[in-house]
């Protein structure tokens, strides 16, 4: 895991490379190093994990006419190193890094397809003049890209490009909008007109001042209902313990994020049963006023006790000053799910013990493990209902029910349930991970028209994902919601803010649930056995079930965020009052401040739930005091 930059340019001299690679030492504060020439600059940060040694970078090949910087993990480096050492090429390191190199080499382009792994990569072919980016299929590793007067940037982080003064920071008004009706904004947007996000499973070629972008890789969805379900069992969790293993290469301590939920539990199970030493594994718990919330702890404690792990645990409590700072510059551009914040100390907790965390997400993409796709399975009930009845009699009477006073969600669920069934498949999958109240869109913006424009395109922008040809499955759309998924959430706000927290504290993270064959096999899985009747992740927890304790399968599931519903209206509700005060507002005109009250007002009393709106603008008027009022952008960097 590492940090990479670079620039591009028909001349590049006098660039100040170091400095700007040095933006992203907390990814990699091992070493560093750069290269450069007329054309290229390419910087390195490096947090070593295989061949400790001689792993450094930039790597070049045999004759130095070829160099990379790499971020990420390669798994099935050794299988594609004995097939190039068989073709005649030389190997100067032990690393997965150079083995890229070579493949690049011997199979151009088309190598990055052979990459079993995460990654985010550069190679510069010194001859040819050109430079080739790629990124994993799944998005584990981020990589950013700018082009300004013929000059091309790219980063594992925006810190890195913003670091150079001509970088316009506009605000992308369409990024804002996907900004607050989903808690983060999807590829390719950034915050900043100027800056992008190259896709997952795309590669981007620059050569001659032009760049190319091109998408290597796509998930096919095609259900196979001529299997059993002991064939879909057995097969998958042959791949899965094939995965876990492969993820514990390593030649530093590693252990296991353990949150009480299944796939955090399963791959701890697997890691124990690889034979590895005793596997270390750290869990979160919340303090302060949680209402409602429901505690984990004490299944992770039974997954710890069961398989003899050294088992460590942090309360996290609502104490704002500090760690939104820290959050918001991790991350260079709002970014609002509050699951940053257990992230931020369960990171911090493992990289005390270890280097290296393996983590269970992406298991609620690969099997159906979220309440939207529950709420998507009984629409098709719901609207089967009289118009009459569901619009003058439930739909009024679930909108005029107070929210839960203990904070949880199940009101707040059904009313966006009701808000959004009668749509089409398509629109009534936007409405339930829409964020924002309908009732609040044309309202919570000072220029409500130009938000509407703008929330239009985000809407496109995902509904384009869902309704992918990809998608070869007639029989349920609800494959076409975890193909969404797939393509938005998991990328864009579940690895990012993994990736994001992690790398903070210097901390590799693994997800051996988002592994290629693991993924490309679920995708052949009937909906049907994922999601069966009302019970989510059906097939994962007959898999999983004689390896884990029947109460870790049987218990609600709570995530991996925190009580911030009760947080608001309790510890949280001076700082949010102050932070979101008119005033404030003011500075930048962007929002009805009349609305934004409303918001306050009703989410304090109880009457609706807006904590992930309220935790947007809270994060959005930090963000902009940092980036815009204080520039402390480069004066921490």
């Amino acid at each position: 895991m590492c940090g990479i930059f670079g620039v591009a340019s028909d001349n590049i001299k006098g660039f100040p490379l170091q400095e700007t690679t040095d933006t992203l030492f907390h990814r990699g504060p091992d070493e560093g190093g750069t290269y450069s020439d007329d054309h290229v600059g390419l910087g390195h940060r490096r947090l070593s994990i295989i061949d400790l040694s001689s792993g450094h970078q930039p790597i070049f090949n045999e004759d130095r006419s070829q160099c990379i910087v790499f971020n990420g993990e390669i798994y099935n480096f050794h299988e594609l190193r004995a097939e190039l050492l068989n073709l005649g090429h030389r190997f100067a390191t032990k690393s997965d890094t150079e083995t890229i190199l070579h493949a690049y080499e011997e199979w151009g382009e088309r190598s990055v397809e052979r990459l079993r792994g995460m990654f985010a990569y550069a190679i510069w072919d010194i001859r040819k003049k050109k430079l080739f980016l790629a990124r994993d299929r799944y998005g584990i590793k981020p990589l950013f890209y700018a082009e300004k007067n013929g000059r091309l940037y790219f980063a594992s982080e925006m810190k890195a490009i913003l670091r150079d003064r001509d970088i316009s920071r506009e605000i992308d008004e369409t990024a804002l909008a996907c900004y607050f009706t989903l808690s983060y904004i999807p590829a390719p947007l950034t915050i900043f007109r100027s800056i992008r996000k190259l896709p997952p499973g795309h590669a981007l070629t620059w050569q001659n001042g032009e760049c190319t972008i091109r998408k290597y890789w796509d998930q096919m969805v095609v259900p196979d209902r001529g299997k059993s379900e002991k064939y879909f069992i057995d097969r998958f969790m042959g791949l899965f313990k094939d995965s876990v293993q492969a993820h514990l290469v390593s030649d530093v301590p590693l252990g296991a994020f353990l949150s009480g939920g299944i796939d955090s539990s399963a791959v701890v199970a697997m890691m124990s049963g690889a034979g590895t030493n005793v596997v270390n594994t750290f869990s979160i718990g919340f303090g302060g006023n949680t209402g409602g919330y429901l505690d984990e702890r004490v299944y992770a404690r039974m997954v710890a006790q069961r398989y003899a792990t050294n088992h460590h645990e942090y309360e996290v409590l609502p104490e704002p000053q500090g760690i939104i700072e820290k959050i918001v510059q991790s991350f260079d551009e709002p970014f609002a799910d509050d699951s940053a914040i257990p992230s931020y100390y369960v990171c911090k907790i493992a990289r005390e013990n270890v280097t290296v965390a393996l983590s269970g997400l992406g298991g609620d993409e690969a099997f159906a493990g979220y309440e939207r796709y529950l709420g998507f399975r009984l629409r098709s009930l719901y609207n089967r209902i009289p118009n009459f009845i569901r619009q003058k009699l439930i739909k009024q009477f679930i909108e005029g029910l107070p929210e839960r006073a203990d904070g949880h969600y199940t009101v707040n669920h059904m009313k966006r349930f009701v808000r959004s069934s009668a749509s089409s498949a398509d629109t009534a999958y936007f409405g339930y991970i829409s964020r924002m109240n309908p009732s609040l869109q044309g309202a919570l913006f000072a220029d409500a028209e130009r938000f509407r424009t703008h929330h239009d395109a985000c809407k496109e922008l995902i509904l384009g994902h869902y309704n992918s040809p990809n998608v070869q499955d007639a029989h349920d759309s609800l494959s076409r919601v975890m193909y969404c998924d797939m393509k938005t959430y998991l990328p864009d706000d579940i690895l990012t803010v993994t990736d994001r927290m992690s790398m903070y504290h210097a901390l590799e993270v693994r997800v051996p649930f988002v592994d290629n064959e693991i993924m490309d096999f679920c995708a052949t899985i009937p909906p049907e056995l994922k999601l069966k009747w009302l019970t989510k992740k059906y097939l994962l927890k007959k898999a999983v079930a004689p390896i884990l304790p029947e109460a870790v399968i049987t218990h609600r599931k709570q995530g991996f965020v925190g009580p911030m519903t009760r947080w608001l209206q309790t510890d949280l509700k001076a700082y949010v009052m102050e932070t979101l005060d008119e005033k404030n507002l003011r500075k930048h005109g962007l929002f009805n401040a009349q609305t934004v009250k409303r918001i306050v007002d009703e989410h304090m009393a109880g009457r609706e739930i807006h904590d992930t709106l309220l935790w947007s603008l809270v994060i959005f008027q930090k963000w902009f005091e940092m980036y815009y009022e204080k520039n402390e952008f480069h004066e921490k960097n």
